[in-house]
């Protein structure tokens, strides 16, 4: 009788390996199914004027044409944006002067700032929101004699609130590697603390900055329970309660469906942040290939 002969370390570890790749190879495939099927199936359904999302009626653009002659959405859309890219730079410029003040200072302030700026972003958003509102209404009330402040500053400072700490958080590891004795440098050689910022330092965290930029947009696209909470007459809305999108697909919902003017919307967003990705990972390749050739001469 033949023994089955023993199987090697070697052999062993290359099963494993094998075992892990495709581990991760089907988590990731899954992951991908779960996250974008649902956002293909909102697109295929632009395309067809049916009430409910799955059922398939004729090719059409029909849906297209509806939603530029949707003036709720149009409202909607443009007071999102434009909350958004405010948001955004305020947001980008405290930040970023905040990241750069800590990242200079002492290190026990260091330490406080930093620990400070991580608690908004471990804590809970509804907690954010209820204590802004605390606050507005007790500066309305004691403050203004009693007047209603909320409005789109009150949104304004809300979602500047939320996202700051973020920016904050995707401008310091730029600081960090950066090398410390460039702004030195720079006062050495006849700059000004102003002109040492803005030559030396500023070009080194561009990156970050322009990173913590987009976060800070995302963020307040994203947003529903801060805007819920802080909201009020204003923008585009005119006397009528700040709409965006993230608060008119959820007063929608309440009464029915979400309307099917809002798939070809999602489409274009997702079209829209997909050139963005796309353009910026084109760009970061260029980019690197420059640098490599410019290392190789």
């Amino acid at each position: 009788m033949v023994s089955a002969k023993p199987v090697s370390n070697e052999t062993k570890i290359k099963r494993q390996s094998l075992l892990r790749k495709v581990f991760g190879q089907c988590y990731i495939w899954i992951f991908l199914i779960l996250m974008y099927v649902p956002i293909l199936v909102l697109i295929a359904s632009s395309f067809t004027d049916t009430d409910v999302i799955g059922q398939w009626g004729d090719f059409n653009l029909n849906l297209y044409g509806r939603l530029f002659q949707d003036e709720e959405i149009g409202i909607a859309l443009a007071n999102t944006i434009v909350l958004a890219l405010v948001s955004g730079l305020v947001s980008t410029l405290l930040g970023t002067l905040g990241a750069i003040g800590t990242f200079y200072s002492k290190k026990h302030w260091r330490t406080f700032c930093e620990t400070t700026t991580q608690i908004p972003v471990v804590n809970a958003e509804i907690v954010i929101a209820l204590s802004l509102t605390v606050l507005f209404v007790f500066a309305g009330n004691y403050l203004f004699q009693g007047t209603n402040i909320f409005s789109f500053w009150t949104l304004l400072v809300g979602h500047v609130i939320l996202s700051v700490p973020f920016v904050y958080l995707s401008v310091k590891p730029k600081l960090q590697q950066m090398d410390p004795a460039l702004y030195e440098a720079a006062l050495d050689l006849g700059c000004t603390q102003r002109q040492a910022l803005l030559k030396a330092t500023l070009p080194e965290i561009l990156p970050g900055i322009a990173s913590g930029f987009l976060l800070a947009i995302t963020l307040s696209l994203d947003d529903f329970i801060v805007t819920a909470f802080t909201r009020g007459a204003g923008l585009f809305s005119g006397e009528k309660t700040i709409e965006t999108l993230s608060t008119l697909v959820q007063a929608k919902i309440k009464k029915g469906p979400i309307p099917p003017t809002m798939r070809p919307l999602t489409t274009f967003i997702f079209l829209f942040v997909l050139a963005i990705v796309l353009g910026v990972t084109i760009y970061r390749n260029v980019q690197s290939r420059k640098a490599k050739h410019r290392r190789g001469r």
